[in-house]
Order: structure tokens, then sequence, then C-alpha cells
């Protein structure tokens, strides 16, 4: 059974950090593309960025792209979200998943197989 576990969320500053761990019990991490989503209240979920197999290709959107960073460690089954600059709008729910199916990158949530239950991140103004 494959399990997503998001961790590092909660109450920050604007202006402060966060950094998103999401650790896979996936046995074919290291040949998975993943990514991280949010959905703030009355909101639909939105892609905010995702990372290929090895890591050398990372796509972001375009609130994010220059403040966050995607990264993994496949020795440790792991994806990373490293979050500078936080604004209220970055408020959510933040979800990691995992293709399933393929290495490469990509933004909507229908290419997703496996997704892990999120981690609350809150930044107040």
């Amino acid at each position: 059974q494959v399990q997503l576990v998001e961790s590092g969320g909660g109450l920050v500053q604007a202006g402060g950090s966060l950094r998103l761990s999401c650790a896979a019990s996936l046995r074919t991490f290291s040949s998975n593309a993943m990514g991280w989503f949010r959905q703030a209240p009355g909101k639909e979920r939105e892609f905010v960025a995702t990372i290929n197999w090895s890591g050398s290709s990372t796509y972001y959107l375009d609130s994010v792209r220059a403040r966050f960073t995607i990264s993994r460690d496949n020795a440790k089954n792991t994806v990373f979200l490293q979050m500078n600059s936080l604004k209220p709008e970055d408020t959510g729910v933040y979800y990691c998943a995992a293709r399933g199916l393929s290495s490469v990158v990509a933004t909507t949530t229908r290419e997703y197989k496996y997704w892990g239950q999120g981690t609350q991140v809150t930044v107040s103004s």
C-alpha cells in the first residue's frame, strides 16, 4: 500500500519560511515524478510545483516560482518544498502527490495517482 506523508506545515508570519517534507512508501519512488499542490478554503486544489524522477527538471506555479524550491532525495524516498517569503495568499492545505506511472513532470491533479493527506500552512499578515 502506497503512503505519502507530509510534514512541516504550520503557522508563520508573512515573509517567513517553511520547509515541507513528503515521505513516500513507494517502491518505485526514484522513477516517479512528484508534485506539490495546495487547496485554500472554498477553492479548487491547484498546482504548486513538480519535479521529475532525477530532479533535473522542475516546474512551478508562476506566483511561487521565485520563492519556492522543490527538491528530492531518492535515497530517502522524500520530496521537499522550501517556501520562502511567504504571503497570506499562500495559505492552504498542501498536498504531496506521486504520478505513479511516469517520471515526467505534470501540472494537473488528474495526472497524479497517489496523494498524501495534506499539511496545513497558514501565513498571517
